[in-house]
Order: structure tokens, then C-alpha cells, then sequence
């Protein structure tokens, strides 16, 4: 590419930064909305996948056995068909099933069992002897699970946090093939359908500085909060 195109590809790209401003902020909403839900209904629903397995406080064989198939039903749905098998569902609860926050149903839909099986994989790192020592302590169980388990699991919980971000920001991306608006939705918009490929490769970077920025930042938290 010579210089004259270079010239041409960013005064393109500045005559967009509205648009692309307008793009990050409806990635930000539909990633925001995601990660509440999963931090919310997903955390707790993988604290209870993992005291409700054999041999923890409120072991039960069925109730493990449901949440299981539910979370793995759920994640095995791929996205974008989540996206519109959830259309019927997001026009009743939003009204409409085009923007980011008609998106953000079905990525927190999609969000909640994922990070649930994070969080429970997060709690069965915690030595079995931990919480053994709590109980013989008679440590109430909302004690057990907020200063035993949530502490002893801070680091992993943010590092599956940050797993979880990262993922979430991909599937964004896929909801623009919808209609979902975001930085996926401008670059299919402007890099595949006119074949403006500059806007293409700058989205591209701008997940790619964004990925980096968001897996720097929970590296660190977490090895700060890691207490090995």
C-alpha cells in the first residue's frame, strides 16, 4: 500500500471516530450487562454446583446432577444460535431484538452457566482441609462460603473473571452480525459489506489492544491477590 492510500485509509478512519466511538460504547454496554448477570446469578449458581457435589456441606446427587446438565446445555449451544433462539424471549423482555441491550440477553444468558463452571472449578482448587478446619471451628456456612471460600479462591476468581471478559468481548463481536451494534457490527458493516478494509484491520487492533489491556490488568490482580 503506497502512501497516497495510507493517506486515504486514515482520513477514512478519522471520518468515522464517531461511529467507532458510538461502536466501543455499545461493546461496552452489552459486555457490561453480561458480566453483571454472570457476576450475580453465575457466581452463586457455581458456588452451588460446587457445595452441592458429594461430600461438600449440602451434598445432593440430583440437584448437582440438574444444575450440571443445565450449565453444559447451555454451554453448548454455540452463540450465534443462541442469538436466535433467544429472539422470541429478548422482543418480550426488551421490546426489540436489535441494539446492545437486546444482545446483552442472550450474551447473559450465555454468560451465567459459563462463568458458573469457572467459579466452580476456581473452588475445587481450595484444599479439602481448609474448609474441614472451618467446620470443626463451627463456622456458620454463609461464614464458610464468603471467608473461606471466596478468600482462599480470589486469585482463580479473577483470573476466570478476566477468562470470562475476554470470551464475552468475541461474542460481542458475533452479535453484530445481528444487529447487535459494537465493534463487530462496524467492522462487518464498512470492512465486509464496502469493502473498506481498513476499518476492517483498525476493529481488528482495537479488540486485539483491548484483549491485551483486559489480560494485563487481571494477570496482575490476580497475582496481587494470590496468596501462595
Amino acid at each position: 500500500m503506497d502512501a497516497v492510500s495510507l493517506n486515504e485509509a486514515w482520513v477514512n478512519l478519522l471520518s468515522l471516530a464517531p461511529e467507532i466511538g458510538q461502536a466501543g460504547l455499545e461493546t461496552l454496554i452489552m459486555l457490561s450487562i453480561g458480566l453483571f448477570s454472570a457476576l450475580v446469578l453465575g457466581g452463586p449458581l457455581g458456588i452451588l454446583l460446587y457445595l452441592s457435589q458429594p461430600g461438600q456441606m449440602f451434598a445432593n446427587r440430583t440437584l448437582c446432577g440438574v444444575l450440571g446438565w443445565f450449565v453444559n446445555l447451555v454451554r453448548s449451544f454455540p452463540f450465534i444460535i443462541l442469538l436466535v433462539t433467544l429472539g422470541p424471549l429478548t422482543r418480550v423482555l426488551i421490546g426489540s431484538t436489535i441494539g446492545p441491550v437486546a444482545a446483552s440477553v442472550s450474551l447473559s444468558f450465555a454468560a451465567i452457566p459459563y462463568f458458573a463452571r469457572l467459579v466452580e472449578q476456581s473452588l475445587r482448587e481450595i484444599p479439602r482441609g481448609v474448609i474441614e478446619a472451618a467446620e470443626a471451628m463451627g463456622a456458620s456456612p454463609l461464614r464458610i462460603i464468603v471467608s473461606v471460600l471466596l478468600n482462599e479462591a480470589r486469585s482463580g476468581l479473577i483470573s476466570a473473571l478476566t477468562i470470562l471478559t475476554i470470551s464475552f468481548l468475541s461474542y460481542s463481536s458475533v452479535a453484530g452480525v445481528v444487529g447487535g451494534g459494537g465493534i463487530g457490527d462496524l467492522a462487518i458493516r464498512y470492512g465486509y459489506y464496502r469493502f473498506q478494509t481498513e476499518v476492517m484491520v483498525a476493529m481488528v487492533l482495537l479488540l486485539v489492544v483491548i484483549v491485551q489491556v483486559i489480560q494485563f490488568a487481571g494477570n496482575r490482580l490476580a497475582a496481587r491477590l494470590d496468596k501462595r
